[in-house]
């Protein structure tokens, strides 16, 4: 059955980067150092920011051309990661129109959390530079489960902190896997389709509930239903 508008919304999760936050340039400006102590000039920057939701095994291979059971590449990947950690935080932005949704949503009394594969270490951190208001009650990470998204059960461990069982929450995310996720725990879902999309990917094709073209339009997606019955 596919999930409808919740009848009591009570919390909205976010995915983390591509969603919440642009942290496409951190990633850019990581994948460029690394090229060129490997020798190499740099690449096109929006091929980069397309492929970061895809995580840094993703962006090795891409920036790198090197197939992940290559002999260095774990050594690449390490690398990206600490150069990443030089920058998380430095050039990241909250979308557009974020906040303020979230301040309307802690009007209504709707809780919200952020559900990411980025790792505690990094997500942290950059939490920290942003300091986002109202400040989430939930951050789940692939630190705190045993199956990363698209497997359900992070998103499982939010409702659990937030109070709220899944058909009470929102998923929005930027990747097949979120909506996926998302499907899964039976939440109603929204696919950021302004967020870090490959080319030839559809985010139509996701079964997502809705679309959001925009940061900013996620807020009317979200309150609308709310304010009649169409729910």
């Amino acid at each position: 059955m596919t999930p409808t508008f919740p009848a009591t919304l009570r919390a909205v999760i976010f995915d983390l980067d591509g969603t919440l936050v642009d942290t496409a340039d951190e990633f850019v400006t990581a994948l460029q150092k690394l090229r060129a102590e490997c020798g190499r000039k740099p690449m096109d920057a929006e091929r980069i920011r397309a492929s970061v939701s895809n995580g840094a095994k993703a962006l090795v291979t891409l920036g790198l051309q090197l197939a992940e059971d290559a002999p260095e590449f774990e050594s690449r990947r390490l690398r990206l990661l600490a150069l990443y950690s030089e920058v998380v935080g430095t050039l990241a932005k909250v979308y557009p129109g974020i906040e303020a949704l979230l301040i309307r949503l802690a009007g209504q009394g709707i809780d919200w959390g952020i559900c990411t594969n980025k790792p505690r270490i990094y997500t942290e951190a950059l939490l920290s530079c942003l300091a986002i208001q109202p400040p989430p009650g939930s951050v789940v990470c692939p630190d705190d489960i045993t199956h990363r998204k698209p497997h359900p059960e992070p998103l499982y461990l939010n409702c659990k902190e937030l109070g709220c069982a899944p058909h009470e929450a929102i998923y929005i995310g930027d990747h097949h896997r979120d909506i996926e996720a998302g499907r899964r725990a039976g939440m109603y879902t929204i696919a950021a389709t302004y967020g870090y999309i490959e080319a030839g990917d559809n985010p139509g094709t996701w079964g997502a509930n809705r679309l959001a073209g925009s940061s900013e339009a996620l807020g009317e997606l979200i309150m609308e239903p709310m304010q009649g019955d169409n729910r």
